[in-house]
């Protein structure tokens, strides 16, 4: 059996001069570097942000790039970073080295698309190429990827010239050219950007089968492997020399993603319906894709009522080439986690399908048989109905695309003012809270400062800083010495926040309609503190429905239809074996003294563990012995109580259904064999003795009175330690704190505190860690300090307590000091 080889025509000029389109291509491109928004705040963190920190000592540093995980590669940094730094030989404003990086994605990006159109039109059709020329210009996606520093981006670059390499016969097969550019995309950039070769290398396998030529496709894919195994050698070897050990990235990527586990992987950062890709296609390149998904359907039914092709192709190769964007559309919607990047790579496939079935369409409009319907309506009927589609698809893009920069070019010019010559060599720290996620990079930043982060709704992990020690630690000390507080289960970590009182500048956005919260407050508003430098205009991205804080006269409480979300059982939870969830709330560094809030989700809001017996016992005997100092409710505060003890009634035996049982009359604790009756009038004792039966915790409800000061008017403080509630009993917030003499209180926390609780909602909750140190191991009381019961003396006729901190045991051995 032989194979005839396809005919070598003469190659045909192509319709528009090659170095006309790379101009054409590249204008729009550098549009593109000026004017995109960076979409994806995973761009900043993950890859201008270690840029900027090879080539400028500074940057903020996410998980991925800690050696613990090693999950992005520095060789696609150290690329970026040497254009940058040529960038800098001609301008040493940071900013500057921003747009030189662009401007040469540019570049490559308008080379790449240059060189896959210029195959489309000598293999397929000038026509077909022209249309794909249409499609990568005028749609919003290609807008975006075309100069996005992501490694999808990147891969999509090498996806064009893989294409282009496959899709180009002229000179014999190039499948180890092909399967190298599609190896180094996915090797450098994505490693599942490789599946998008999968159809292409089956069309030369069915290939050789037929000749018979076994020889030659070994021989080719061997050639298409050992250069990417090369180009993997080479990575290798440079993210070992940055992370100090021998790390293959792409299998990390592709074990964290695919075997991480439910507690890690792609999911845990948020998860979109199937429909998302569609949605989103369509946003991007409208009438396009619509085209795109016709193109299969399309080539079959052309070739069944015609037999022949509209190219240069047979329908069969056609299919081929169209199969790439099906199947990558296919697995990814597939994909609880989506994102608009991961179809980048697949953007020239589109393109290409698009151009497909609207050249088959064409053809088959074009006809002017008489036989046939289509062949009866008069050409400039055809014309123009062909030219509303066109431009109609064209303006739809650049309308969107224009709308994307009028709408969201704030994050890249908010930051103008820091560029003025004054600022220059200031030190200071630039403050991000809910809008973190629209930080541009530090490029943005002059040289002295550093951005930073104040705590607010976002409750997932926040990068730090790259290590910036010069002395003493080699090259770039940042990229091999782990950070602190980093996890790959997106975990919030306190030690990423700050004070807001560190804060030299602040970027902070209010939207008409959104309204501020507890840890959202609006920071423009309040005149009194910030000086407003520059403000951009800028359209809602989302219109959240938040519950709005009634305006009331203080110690009046508006009823809020509110009720808590049913929380889950604890997995796995034994009263025997469960150990307390460790703690730090502290970290090495400058010490800040801060509220440490953060978001609580409702699944945390009691915690229960193993030593619960030893609490019960202790309290039950300190309510016994102490009860009416250690428990007490205020009558004003009773209907209070009473809704904390209804509510973890409700919340006990849905968290931890092993060992509470909700009753008719309130809940039973199968431990301890206890039952309370929460619906007799009066209460058998007072309710916050009754919670604090059932749970490890002390607790403490504040209320406001008239006067706008919040006052602790029930509380059940059976194991505090160091503190009484008979001495705090009825007292404001301030003069609690005061009273136990709260270092920098007055000075670093009275305002913000006051203003919290001013804020503070039921659907809103927060919660924040305390520390301290005593030297016993007494939870109820630490009688290193003295007695519980304090002795009053007489001392030149001023009344002083005997016993307290300036009383407690000194020089006591490291094995008698306790953290709590």
């Amino acid at each position: 059996m032989t194979y005839k080889k396809p005919k070598q025509n003469p190659p045909v000029p192509p319709p528009i001069p090659t170095i006309t389109v790379f101009y054409g291509f590249l204008l729009v491109n550098a549009l593109a570097a000026a004017f995109a928004p960076i979409q994806d705040c995973d761009e900043v963190f993950n890859y201008w942000e270690p840029t900027h920190y090879l080539n400028r000592g500074s940057g903020l540093q996410t998980w991925e790039y800690s050696p613990e995980y090693s999950i992005r590669s520095w060789l696609y940094i150290v690329i970026h970073a040497i254009i940058g730094k040529t960038g800098s030989f001609f301008s040493s404003r940071p900013n500057f080295e921003f747009y030189f990086i662009r401007l040469a994605l540019a570049a490559i990006c308008a080379a790449c698309e240059t060189r896959l159109l210029s195959t489309i039109c000598k293999t397929f059709n000038p026509r077909v190429g022209i249309m794909f020329g249409i499609v990568m210009v005028f749609s919003p996606g290609m807008f975006h990827a075309s100069v996005a520093y992501l490694p999808s981006s990147f891969s999509m670059y090498t996806t064009m010239l893989g294409m282009a390499a496959f899709m180009d016969w002229r000179g014999g097969l190039k499948t180890g050219v092909g399967m190298m550019w599609f190896g180094i995309g996915a090797v450098v950039g994505w490693p599942f950007s490789g599946a998008l070769m999968i159809p292409l290398l089956a069309e030369d396998f069915v290939l050789s089968l037929m000749t018979g030529d076994i020889s030659e496709i070994v021989y080719r894919y061997l050639d298409g492997t050992v250069r990417s195994l090369l180009v993997l050698a080479l990575q290798v070897a440079i993210d070992t020399f940055f992370y100090h050990k021998v790390t293959v990235v792409p299998w990390n990527i592709i074990f964290y993603n695919v075997f991480g586990g439910s507690s890690r992987g792609p999911g845990i950062f948020g998860t979109e319906p199937w429909d998302f890709y569609i949605r989103n296609l369509c946003l991007n390149f409208n009438i396009w894709f619509i085209l795109a998904l016709c193109a299969g359907p399309v080539l079959g039914i052309q070739f069944l009522l015609q037999g022949r092709s509209t190219t240069k192709q047979s329908p069969i190769r056609s299919m081929v080439f169209a199969t790439p964007f099906y199947l990558w559309l296919a697995i990814f919607s597939a994909q609880p986690h989506k994102e608009e990047r991961f179809m980048y790579p697949a953007y020239p496939f589109l393109a290409l399908n698009a151009a497909l079935a609207l050249h088959t369409a064409l053809a088959y409009i074009g006809s002017s048989e008489p036989t046939k319907l289509v062949g009866r309506i008069p050409a400039k009927v055809k014309l123009y109905f062909v030219s509303f589609f066109v431009i109609g698809a064209i303006d739809l893009g650049v309308a969107r695309t224009y709308g994307m920069y009028t709408a969201y070019h704030a994050p890249l010019q908010v930051y103008a003012p820091l560029q003025d010559i004054k600022f220059a060599n200031a030190e200071a720290n630039v403050c991000l809270g809910k809008d973190w996620y629209r930080f541009p990079s530090s490029y943005f930043l002059p040289k002295g400062m550093r951005a930073k982060f104040i705590k607010s709704a976002f409750d997932g992990l926040l990068p730090g800083q790259f290590n910036e020690a010069k002395i003493g630690f080699g090259f770039f000390p940042g990229t091999w010495l782990i950070p602190p507080g980093m996890n790959d289960q997106n975990i919030e970590d306190p030690g990423k926040h700050i004070d807001i009182d560190h804060c030299s500048f602040l970027v902070d956005s209010h939207l008409p309609g959104i309204q501020p919260s507890i840890l959202e407050p609006n920071y423009g508003g309040d005149t009194d503190i910030w000086e407003e430098m520059k403000c951009n205009p800028e359209k809602p991205t989302s219109r959240t429905t938040t519950f709005k804080a009634p305006v009331r006269p203080p110690g009046v409480w508006t009823p809020v239809d509110f009720k808590r979300p049913a929380a889950a059982p604890y997995p796995n939870w034994d009263v025997r074996k469960s150990e307390p969830i460790p703690y730090r709330p502290f970290r090495y560094g400058p010490y800040h003294i801060t509220m440490g809030l953060r978001t609580m989700q409702w699944d945390e809001w009691i915690e229960l563990d193993n030593h619960y017996l030893r609490f019960h016992e202790d309290k039950k005997r300190r309510i016994q012995e102490r009860g009416d100092k250690c428990c007490k409710t205020a009558p004003e505060a009773y209907d209070g109580a009473v809704e904390l003890l209804e509510e973890l009634c409700s919340y006990l035996p849905q968290r931890y259904p092993s060992m509470f049982l909700r009753t008719p009359t309130g809940i039973h604790n199968t431990l301890t064999h206890e039952t309370f009756n929460i619906t007799t009038r009066p209460l058998p004792e007072d309710p916050m003795i009754t919670c604090g039966r059932l749970i490890q915790d002390d607790l403490a409800i504040m209320f406001e009175k008239p006067d706008g000061q919040y006052y602790l008017l029930a509380g059940s403080i059976l194991l505090a330690g160091f503190w009484r509630l008979s001495d705090k009993f009825g007292l404001p917030l301030s003069e609690i704190h005061t009273s136990g003499d709260v270092p920098g209180f007055k000075t670093k926390l009275e305002k913000g505190m006051m203003n919290f609780f001013k804020r503070i909602q039921p659907q809103q909750p927060v919660l924040r860690n305390n520390y301290f140190i005593q030297v016993d191991d007494h939870l109820a009381w630490s009688h290193s300090i003295g007695s519980e019961d304090p002795v009053t003396e007489i001392d030149g006729g001023t009344a002083k307590q005997a016993e307290g901190w300036s009383s407690a045991e000194k020089n006591k051995a490291i094995e008698h000091h306790y953290f709590r």
